[in-house]
């Protein structure tokens, strides 16, 4: 059921986005969906607004067993394995049909965290590293909701640096067993999960993943966690003292953990970026709807400037975000297709296909946490004292909302991740930014262009590619002076946040573009081209505005005298787009939600 461009069409490389352009007719976008993708849709958001929504406090206040039945309702439904191979029961769905049920999934509140970790940290690790025996053992019924799944990898110890933890597995003398001590914490869906992927050092220092079952002698979990937010998530210390792990229930091999534990991560950042903004897009439409019953000085507050301008940023953000993850839901279905037809199998190729774009990942996983915590922050604000109140559902969604900066890697390690990434893959030879940038150096000895662009996007084709070189510039600039020995980006992680920043911007702006670009010849609707143009130009405006801002900062960080002076004026000549009537844009966007009374794009 692939929609996607034929696979002669070669897709970039990872990180390629900063130095080649992407066309438009090469990607999916969602109001491409064909039927069958519109139905499964439509099943998702039936199932949570029918079995998840109306039971919100049953959730939350983890009723026994009942998010677990939860799970074997949308198991029943196929929604667990809607990724997973058909040959352990699995509905095999392309890629952009998997986006669809993560976005549809996403205005699940603590459901949605349950369903995640289950499907992607519970079950790709076996997906992709166990043995046929593993997979035809457990897959089946992870598929089902039989059995349920969790994911043990943090410590009191060690959270960001996976790798510290202190969880021993010692192989018995009979070599017919491991023997697993110590503790995780943190771990979702420890209250009722049947089996645990679980980390350790095996000898002390062979980093190594096992499946551990959850009825074997000595595994012991703690009480559930008071968080802050996604209360009907459960969340538990799990503890292990001499439990007895058969050997063939190793995961992967020995001393290779770390493939498990960070391959896992690109796929689960990229569905938390999906899911993300599905609840975005639900608080944002909470907002409207208040905003037109909202009486004040006699009329609604949807018709003051100030509450427009908070709607309509909401939405730009929203559309903006979506429009990157199909973006790279393109890439991973282009390059998965890529790899099976060189003869991997869908598993591998998954696996392959999400490793190639961890960049994107990483940045993605950025970039939707910190707009669905943008979004739910002004929904609360849009409803005032009653967003402050538990009575209603903007201040759930408000604590809800804030863990997603912290867990699949938090966004400071994401953005030092997607720039060391980067750099990694120049070195390897992987793709090439040395040459595009040793050519933004010497562009910077000429005289600029005074020639305006020409076409219906002129403009914004124009500020992209600029971007894209102040980017170059900017990370070209602190890597030579690293290579030179005048710099360490390991220690100056400000600088290297600064890259980040703009690299984040630059990939939204190019896919918001790619996107109204298509949209244009999609759909014919004049008055909603004329919205989807304002999201881009004011999109564009304030894009400009932060690049302009990290790149200085990085630069006033990094250079001094002439060097200093040559790289603000580059900056100064790749951040020109034009000036935008930013209120009348917002203006026409607000206006269309609150005609709609609902996010409507």
């Amino acid at each position: 059921m692939s929609t996607t461009t034929p696979s002669t069409v070669k897709p970039l490389a990872g990180g390629e986005f900063l130095i080649k352009d992407e066309r438009p007719e090469v990607l999916f976008i969602p109001e491409e969906m064909n039927e069958e993708q519109a139905m499964i849709q439509k099943m998702t958001r039936d199932f949570v607004e029918k079995e998840v929504i109306p039971h919100t406090a049953r959730v939350e206040k983890q009723e026994e067993g009942f998010v677990a039945s939860l799970l074997e309702k949308v198991g029943e439904l196929g929604l667990l394995g809607a990724d997973m191979p058909e040959v352990y029961g699995g509905m095999a769905l392309d890629t952009h049909t998997n986006t669809i049920i993560s976005d549809a999934i996403g205005p699940a509140g603590s459901f949605s965290v349950a369903f995640a970790a289950h499907t992607g940290i519970g079950m790709l690790p076996i997906l992709y590293f166990g043995t046929e025996a593993q997979k035809e053992e457990y897959l089946p019924r992870l598929i089902t909701g039989e059995l349920k799944a969790a994911y043990c990898l943090t410590e009191p110890g060690s959270g960001s640096d996976a790798l510290a933890a202190k969880t021993r597995a010692d192989l018995s003398a009979d070599g017919t067993h491991y023997v697993l001590n110590g503790q995780k914490m943190w771990i979702t869906n420890s209250g009722f999960a049947d089996i645990f992927i679980v980390f350790a050092q095996v000898n002390g220092d062979q980093f190594t993943g096992f499946i551990v079952e959850r009825n074997s002698e000595g595994l012991t979990l703690g009480a559930e966690e008071d968080k802050m937010g996604i209360k009907g998530s459960s969340t538990r210390q799990v503890f292990f003292e001499n439990v007895k792990v058969p050997a063939d229930q190793m995961l992967g091999e020995l001393g290779k953990g770390h493939l498990i534990a960070f391959n896992s991560l690109n796929i689960g950042r990229f569905k938390l970026a999906v899911a993300c903004n599905g609840g975005a897009k639900k608080s944002v439409a909470s907002a409207i709807q208040y905003a037109n019953e909202r009486i004040q000085f006699k009329q609604p507050i949807a018709n003051f400037g100030a509450i427009k301008f908070k709607l309509a940023e909401q939405a730009i953000r929203v559309f903006a975000t979506e429009s990157a993850v199909y973006r790279v839901s393109s890439l991973l279905e282009q390059q998965k297709d890529q790899y099976r037809e060189a003869g991997d199998s869908s598993e591998m190729a998954q696996l392959k296909a999400a490793e190639e774009y961890a960049i994107e990942c990483a940045l993605l996983k950025v970039l939707g946490s910190e707009t669905l915590d943008f979004v739910v922050d002004e929904t609360v604000q849009v409803h005032g004292g009653m967003g402050f109140s538990e009575e209603g559902t903007a201040a759930r969604a408000y604590r809800d909302a804030r863990i997603n900066r912290i867990f699949e890697g938090t966004n400071e390690i994401n953005r030092l991740l997607s720039v060391d990434m980067l750099f990694k893959r120049a070195l390897k030879g992987l793709i090439d930014i040395v040459g595009p940038a040793w050519e933004v150096q010497k562009e910077l000895a000429g005289m600029p262009s005074m020639e305006s662009p020409e076409g219906t996007y002129g403009w914004e084709e124009k500020a992209v590619k600029e971007f894209k070189k102040a980017v170059l510039m900017v990370a070209g600039a602190a890597a030579k002076l690293q290579m030179d020995g005048q710099l360490n980006l390991k220690e100056e992680q400000e600088i290297v946040m600064n890259i980040s920043d703009m690299m984040l911007d630059t990939f939204v702006s190019e896919s918001l573009l790619l996107r109204v670009k298509k949209l244009r010849d999609h759909h014919g609707d004049a008055a909603k081209q004329d919205q989807y143009d304002a999201m881009l130009r004011v999109f564009l405006h304030d894009a400009t505005a932060r690049i302009t801002k990290n790149g200085s900062d990085a630069i006033a960080s990094y250079a001094d005298g002439d060097l200093q002076r040559t790289l603000l004026m580059g900056l100064k000549r790749f951040t020109k787009y034009p000036p935008v009537n930013v209120k009348e844009q917002r203006r026409i966007i607000a206006d269309a939600l609150i005609q709609a009374n609902d996010y409507c794009y």
